[in-house]
């Protein structure tokens, strides 16, 4: 496999949004919720105290426009009022008081402002990426692209390469809907084109607003839970088939693995008010079995050498802390202990989703890792699909 990694740019939500703003802003609008005696547990059982926003929480609990007659118009409300015998003057009264009533954002409302964001975030992330790496835009032959909650067509693929711009000849594969799994399953990509040209030079670029979900109206556990966990973030990293001075990881084998019947644990619905993540109390038990197929792979692999051999680093997107827990938990006893630490990290200013790895991964290089350190990527997505790949540190 042998392809070369370059340290990620991270580039995190610029607007700082507390833990305790959330919990004011839910317990005021749902007051009576059954879940609202519990909601501070619930709040400080994340471990995350501040997560980093591409729009303020503002953005995101403000009002749509048109009040109570968007859907009807002003024109056909006092029509049906004069109808019903009411005089002019009551009708006004009447009009007045609907156009009052807050209204959800539409999608377009919530989505337009965040897919600006992404794309201005993913181009920063994209030059602060070439500029580490000490490549040039024009050096670019291919551009893998990922961010799953705010759609679009022409993507953030062809965004970007407008935005930079890339030469016109450049490969450009967006992957939407990889979510969670982008930043692993990017990197194997990424490793087989240039296993196959070893010349070329991969742009891997993850841009997630996904604070797009955070939907004030839901009142359920579950959209609770969503809105207090989710961070947006963008991230970026060449990948190379040749090293280079700059490289810090090589990749040496891939895994990906996909549990039949699960698609419908964790999922994005588009509704009239926007983009809503459904969660399934059984996700995280589903999440698990993928890292014991992955505890497997590593096994095979390294069958010849079981006593000795074990990972320096667990680089591992953290959907939550069970997942964190339960690796510890089945990850072979003679292996070290403190392998996702810098997952660990990581989560305490929330999920990431897809650029989670990348940014684990910077924390790591960040504190410094020995030459020759072994290392295991892993990530999982709604589908459930996971993707790991394993490597040693330059």
């Amino acid at each position: 496999m042998a392809a070369y990694l370059c340290p990620p740019a991270v580039i995190h939500g610029e607007h700082s949004v507390e833990t305790r703003d959330i919990v004011a802003e839910v317990h005021g609008r749902h007051p009576n919720a059954p879940w609202a005696p519990r909601i501070d547990g619930i709040a400080a059982s994340t471990g995350i105290e501040t997560r980093g926003w591409m729009l303020p929480l503002e953005t995101a609990v403000a009002p749509g426009a048109g009040g109570g007659l968007r859907s009807t118009g002003r024109g056909p409300a006092r029509e049906a009022l004069s109808r019903e015998g009411f005089t002019e003057q009551e009708v006004d009264r009447a009009v007045a008081a609907l156009e009052a009533v807050p209204a959800p954002q539409t999608v377009q409302e919530r989505t337009a402002p965040a897919w600006e964001a992404v794309q201005s975030y993913g181009e920063r992330a994209a030059r602060g990426a070439l500029q580490i790496a000490g490549l040039d835009v024009a050096d670019v032959d291919c551009l893998i692209t990922s961010n799953s909650t705010t759609p679009a067509l022409p993507g953030l693929d062809v965004a970007l390469a407008n935005r930079l711009p890339l030469r016109g000849d450049a490969m450009l594969l967006p992957a939407a809907q990889w979510a969670c799994v982008a930043g692993t399953r990017s990197l194997a990509l990424a490793a087989d084109l240039v296993a196959a040209d070893p010349d070329r030079v991969v742009l891997v670029v993850i841009s997630e607003a996904l604070s797009t979900t955070y939907q004030p109206a839901d009142d359920t556990l579950e959209s609770l839970i969503v809105r207090l966990l989710f961070a947006d973030t963008a991230v970026a990293a060449v990948v190379t088939g040749r090293p280079r001075p700059e490289s810090v990881l090589r990749l040496d084998a891939a895994w990906h693995h996909t549990l039949p019947d699960t698609r419908d644990l964790h999922r994005l619905e588009t509704r009239e008010d926007g983009t809503h993540f459904v969660m399934d109390r059984r996700g995280p038990r589903a999440v698990q079995d993928t890292v014991t197929a992955m505890w497997e792979w590593l096994r095979v692999r390294y069958q010849d050498d079981p006593g000795s051999w074990h990972p320096d680093l667990l680089l591992a997107h953290p959907g939550g802390t069970r997942v964190l827990e339960y690796m510890e938990q089945t990850m072979p006893r003679e292996w070290p202990s403190g392998l996702l630490e810098y997952s660990r990290d990581s989560y305490t200013s929330g999920n990431r989703g897809g650029a989670a790895v990348f940014d684990i991964l910077r924390r790591a290089h960040d504190a410094g890792q020995k030459a020759g350190s072994r290392a295991v990527l892993y990530a999982a997505a709604p589908g459930l699909t996971a993707t790991a790949l394993e490597g040693e540190w330059l």
